[in-house]
């Protein structure tokens, strides 16, 4: 009788636990009669050698052997002839690995190599060695609103629906072709050539800042005028708001500025350090505004911070949250700017071209606190006729991200004389938001604390995405900008005399842009501060006509407007 054994299995995991007592029972048999049992055993033996992923009998790459390979690559070799001997460090960095080659102290080759097959993965010098973000990686920005197929179409409808067709020739359709040019550099950040992309900025910026002036400092301007009925904009807005929302929740990544932003309300929540008291895989981020983190504070509270830089659907909720409001926020802008139909049409044109326009989307897409900006920056027009809240509105878009300060002496005395009562309470309820923003850190860690990490990071920084930080000379030229920029800001709290809000608008773009035009690192997100200023600038203005203001003490009233005391004067 045949004696009963518990079936045998592969003693190697990577088998997944096969039974091997069919192959043990099997009675093989040559043509001599003989077994090949073994021969069954041998060949599985080998056949888990050439297994795909089978851990327990393959080796990887030593770090010994991964430094051997790394300093046969090209790049590293250039880099050698370039600055003779290199020392070098490896590490392993989520499993890769890392060599790094340094000459005098600098690191300048990286070597990515993967353990499993032995090969060098990646290779960078220049810049590409310390900034991740300039290496062309898929998803690190704007995710799948990076895709040929939905970024082109994005920037066809934005065409489609805005250009006057009637008239396609007028300077509003040159305009619209350069708010898209930012695509073209673009197009090569995200292959990685960073020394294309950033100098590629500086003509679109130039001949927008250009644009704001004219209008803001003539009060008139060739505006945008689609030939779209008021209705088919606004259903386009809100089919492409729909869009942009769910593409936000299928795809897209937090990167570290939202992340910051939610480690920071959760520092505030449970009444902990807000500087200086960061985890170290975000140690910067502690750099902007307590606003900013303010204003995340209720979406850690439905989400709370898990303690890693997880999935984050706290920054997710905040993201769609500012563009919603962004969005919301200009309709209502059209509106109280004209009565009647034209206040209809323009709300629904502005609708539309917040969310058409491909980097409204892509900070949507970054999970981004760059749309908090503009949010405040939109309700400052929206209280253009009430100081005290101008003032609100003014600090707590200085205290997100620091550049909106510039246009502070503008806002203190529109409407009103330098030293009369409108610019006072302007003063008054700025000074007072941004002590009551401040009132904590200034305890705990301390304003000088906060100074470092905040406005002093950000001077001293430096970076390849800045025509500053890759041409080496080039710093009295943009002290030059910076100062021309400050005297700006003085020169318009005083002059155009008397503004109306298209004018603020554009000349707030204006300032803006003139600082981003010195910002030692610039980046795409940033496009969205000044955007809808910009949009307001280009779609409220009339060609040839005059704006009127609001009415200014001790001076001649304008001609009697639709608009409430408490509303800005409309544009007509």
């Amino acid at each position: 009788m045949r004696s009963q054994t518990a079936p045998r299995k592969c003693p190697n995991p990577a088998c997944g636990g096969v039974n091997l007592e069919p192959f043990g029972q099997m009675p093989l048999r040559g043509a001599d009669g003989r077994h090949f049992r073994g021969a069954v055993w041998l060949l599985l033996i080998a056949a888990l050698f050439l297994v795909p992923g089978s851990t327990a009998w393959a080796s990887e790459t030593s770090g010994a052997k991964a430094l051997e390979i790394a300093d046969r690559d090209a790049k590293v070799i250039d880099q050698r002839e370039k600055n003779g001997e290199l020392t070098h460090s490896v590490s392993k960095v989520d499993g890769r690995w890392e060599v790094a080659y340094f000459a005098g102290g600098e690191e300048v080759a990286l070597a990515i190599v993967d353990p499993r097959s032995g090969e060098v993965r990646e290779s960078w010098t220049g810049y590409q060695v310390l900034w991740k973000m300039a290496r062309g990686y898929e998803g690190s920005f704007g995710h799948k609103l990076n895709a040929p197929y939905v970024f082109l179409p994005l920037c066809v409808l934005f065409l489609v629906g805005l250009i006057d067709w009637r008239r396609p020739w007028r300077v509003a359709t040159l305009d619209l072709l350069v708010l898209l040019g930012f695509g073209v550099s673009n197009f090569f950040f995200n292959r990685a050539e960073v020394g294309v992309s950033v100098p590629l900025t500086y003509p679109v910026l130039l001949y927008l800042l250009g644009r704001a002036l004219w209008i803001g400092l003539r009060g008139s301007g060739s505006g945008i005028r689609p030939v779209w009925p008021a209705g088919w904009l606004a259903i386009a807005a809100l089919f492409l708001i729909g869009f942009r929302v769910g593409l936000n929740m299928a795809d897209s990544g937090t990167i570290d500025v939202g992340y910051a932003g939610v480690v920071g309300a959760d520092r505030i929540a449970h009444g902990e350090a807000l500087y200086d008291n960061f985890p170290a895989d975000v140690s910067q981020g502690d750099t902007y505004g307590p606003a900013n983190y303010a204003a995340y504070v209720p979406f850690e509270a439905i989400w709370p911070w898990r303690g890693s830089w997880d999935d984050l659907p706290a920054a997710h909720g905040a993201a769609v949250a500012f563009d919603l409001l962004a969005a919301a926020l200009l309709v209502w802008l059209g509106l109280r700017i004209r009565p009647g139909p034209a206040g209809r049409k323009l709300a629904a044109t502005l609708a539309f071209a917040w969310a058409a326009y491909p980097y409204t989307a892509y900070a949507l897409e970054s999970n981004s606190n760059d749309t908090l900006v503009a949010v405040f920056l939109i309700a400052v027009l929206l209280a253009l006729a009430r100081p005290a809240l101008r003032g609100v509105f003014a600090a707590l878009s200085a205290l997100t991200k620091f550049a909106p300060v510039v246009l502070a002496p503008m806002l203190a005395t529109y409407s009103a004389a330098k030293k009369g009562p409108a610019a006072r309470v302007f003063a008054a309820s700025f000074l007072l938001t941004t002590a009551v923003l401040l009132a904590w850190p200034a305890v705990d860690p301390g304003l000088h604390t906060v100074y470092d990490r905040t406005i002093a990071y950000q001077a001293d920084r430096d970076s390849p995405f800045s025509i500053w930080g890759q041409v080496d000379g080039l710093e009295p030229l943009r002290i030059a900008i910076l100062v021309a920029t400050a005297l700006l800001a003085l020169a318009f709290a005083v002059w155009p005399r008397r503004k109306s809000l298209v004018q603020v608008a554009a000349l707030s773009a204006a300032l803006l842009i003139s600082l981003q035009l010195t910002a030692q690192h610039w980046f795409y997100l940033y496009i969205v501060w000044f955007y809808p200023l910009l949009l307001v600038a280009l779609m409220a203005a009339e060609g040839g006509e005059g704006y009127p203001t609001l009415p200014v003490r001790g001076r001649s009233e304008p001609a009697p407007s639709h608009a409430r005391s408490s509303q800005p004067a409309p544009a007509r």
